[in-house]
């Protein structure tokens, strides 16, 4: 008699596996963008079987040469949510999955209005006014670049001074209001229907212009995101605007992530001791 093969993961009562977990997860509108590395990993392991020690090991192993940072993104997150998912249907248990420690980033300058301007003069001298456009938009508007080059001439409303962003990352659409030059600037755009208002159809390429520019007018190079939502929040708040208008304006969601991420005081001692040296306290009493 043939002896018993024991199966790799014991039989679950209710039959609930990651993989049918992950299913009704994204039936429910749950984000798909890095789970099928997770589903091809766990597969079809019972829900009871998982413990927070293979969330982890399975992060290590997808992405072993990546940042701490990249493994929580792209694989804990996810598998968290999956299995907070299968808990709040009553397939599985509820547990704790700890997040990889990740360093403090180093903190990022943004663009200032002295950045602003070399980076415009040098592609009016490069004839590149299309991208000095984008550029500002992203930076005045808090835009993301998917979405700036995602816009269309029937969303830009010139008279009004606004623009509408369809199908941002956090709603459906975004009202961006804009500034006297941002307004000047457009309007000199060449007004093709057939084409996105700025002209560019990739974001990957954006990146690179703005490098090649940054060389050529001799300043320290800043991304695309570094230089639109970056520079907004930060400029925004050192602006004296309230973090919640803030947000509003640059649709943003999570305060945390607005404040932790995105803003950077500039010279807050100063600033805080200016305040206090406006207080006068020689009165008599």
């Amino acid at each position: 008699m043939a002896d018993a093969v024991t199966p790799l993961f014991a039989p679950v009562r209710n039959g609930h596996t990651f993989r049918s977990a992950a299913a009704s997860y994204i039936e429910h509108g749950g984000e798909t963008r890095y789970l099928p590395r997770i589903i091809a990993y766990l597969e079809d392991r019972p829900l009871t079987a998982i413990a927070p020690f293979d969330i982890r090991q399975m992060a290590t192993e997808l992405y072993p040469s990546q940042s701490n940072a990249t493994r929580n993104r792209h694989a804990i997150t996810p598998a968290r949510a999956v299995l907070s998912h299968a808990y709040d249907r009553g397939w599985g248990p509820m547990m704790r999955i700890r997040n990889f420690k990740v360093d403090k980033p180093r903190r990022k300058v943004p663009a200032s209005p002295v950045w602003m301007f070399a980076f415009l003069r040098q592609c009016e001298i490069d004839g590149l006014l299309p991208l000095a456009a984008l550029v500002l938009f992203m930076h005045q508007t808090g835009a993301r670049v998917s979405e700036a080059i995602a816009l269309r001439w029937p969303e830009v409303d010139l008279i009004n001074r606004r623009v509408t962003l369809l199908k941002t990352k956090t709603s459906t659409f975004s009202i961006r209001h804009l500034t006297d030059e941002l307004v000047t600037r457009v309007a000199a755009l060449d007004r093709n229907e057939a084409k996105p208002a700025f002209g560019y159809r990739s974001r990957y390429s954006i990146n690179d212009r703005i490098a090649a520019v940054c060389a050529r007018a001799d300043i320290t190079y800043k991304s695309s995101h570094l230089v639109g939502r970056h520079s907004f929040a930060t400029n925004a708040i050192s602006g004296g605007i309230d973090i919640k208008t803030a947000m509003d304006a640059g649709d943003w969601r999570s305060v945390s992530v607005f404040v932790e991420t995105y803003v950077h005081t500039l010279d807050a001692s100063r600033t805080v001791a200016d305040q206090f040296n406006a207080m006068r306290y020689d009165a008599k009493l």
